[in-house]
């Protein structure tokens, strides 16, 4: 009999990540779970050991994927493809779960039947490594006061991230699979899709999804959140050309090169705003300052006229 929740942990070149992330996993007090480390071209030695010191017994299976080959959107749709649960979730290497996070999104996907997914609160955790060892230095609210998922949110930036999210593996069949063109933004377009048709819940509250963060790190160790920065941005832009050029063939271009025009008027409103704000206040402090210092007025005066000549 298959398990309820799949879990897919993608990574690579990374086994103190690796070893944290099973640890994760084995901590959960939802227990109906099988799991599908992939390994995307690192080596692949260094994987098993990893893996066959975790204690987590035949409820793992081990993909390697040659390097080349593979590729972050590669990587998540090998994993899913290899479960045959009802539930998935992507538990990327480098972060972390609450051992109540399956537990109580399981039992939200099992009482809302019209929901595709769920995503639960989640907090980012913002690491450092000192003398080898990755160190927690502080915390922050990942959209702090969010109580749903809305489209209209989604579509202007990801409210979710992949850690944070289960939703039913069924979805695929419907919406497709994370698209494998992309390098970055895979989770937020699919969630696009997905919200095209279908709710994602929300479980708010007290964080059960922990997003970690390197800022300074680079290499191997960034997230892709930065060492993909240049990626996202341009991800982005091709998820959001897509769906303006469905908009346009089925609707005409009208309405979006209205819109533009619109753009470009409050753009050019704002800056002469700005301007005007930054003429008014150098006035004031000029006055300002002739009030208070009214010789170094008349000499900066002086200074002007006799400049002038």
């Amino acid at each position: 009999m298959s398990a309820r929740a799949g879990i897919v942990v993608r990574t690579r070149h990374r086994p103190v990540f690796l070893r944290r992330a099973l640890g994760d996993v084995a901590a959960q007090r939802f227990e109906d779970w099988r799991l599908v480390v992939v390994n995307d071209g690192g080596d692949a030695s260094e994987v098993d050991a990893v893996v066959a010191t975790a204690g987590l017994g035949d409820r793992v299976e081990v993909i390697h994927i040659p390097a080349g080959e593979g590729g972050r959107c590669v990587a998540a749709n090998t994993g899913v493809r290899a479960l045959d649960t009802e539930y998935v979730v992507l538990h990327d290497d480098d972060d972390r779960w609450h051992p109540a996070f399956l537990e109580r999104t399981v039992a939200w996907l099992d009482a809302h039947p019209a929901h595709a997914a769920v995503s639960a609160a989640t907090e980012i955790v913002y690491e450092e490594n000192r003398g080898g060892a990755w160190v927690e230095v502080g915390r922050a609210p990942f959209w702090a006061g969010m109580n749903r998922i809305s489209l209209g949110e989604m579509m202007s930036v990801n409210r979710a991230v992949p850690i944070s999210v289960v939703y039913r593996r069924g979805v695929h069949d419907e919406v497709g699979w994370y698209d494998e063109t992309l390098d970055a933004v895979e989770d937020w377009d699919l969630y696009l899709r997905i919200l095209r048709a279908h709710e994602i819940g929300f479980l708010a509250g007290e964080p059960l999804a922990f997003w970690t963060q390197r800022p300074d790190s680079v290499g191997l160790d960034a997230n892709s959140m930065f060492g993909l920065a240049a990626e996202h941005a341009r991800d982005d832009a091709v998820v959001r050309d897509r769906a303006l050029a469905e908009w346009v063939q089925r609707e005409g271009p009208g309405l979006p090169l209205y819109l533009s025009s619109l753009q470009t008027q409050l753009a050019a409103h704002v800056d002469a705003a700005v301007d005007r704000l930054r003429a008014e206040l150098r006035d004031d402090i000029r006055r300002e300052i002739d009030a208070h210092q009214p010789l170094l007025s008349r000499v900066r005066r002086l200074r002007r006229r006799l400049g002038r000549r």
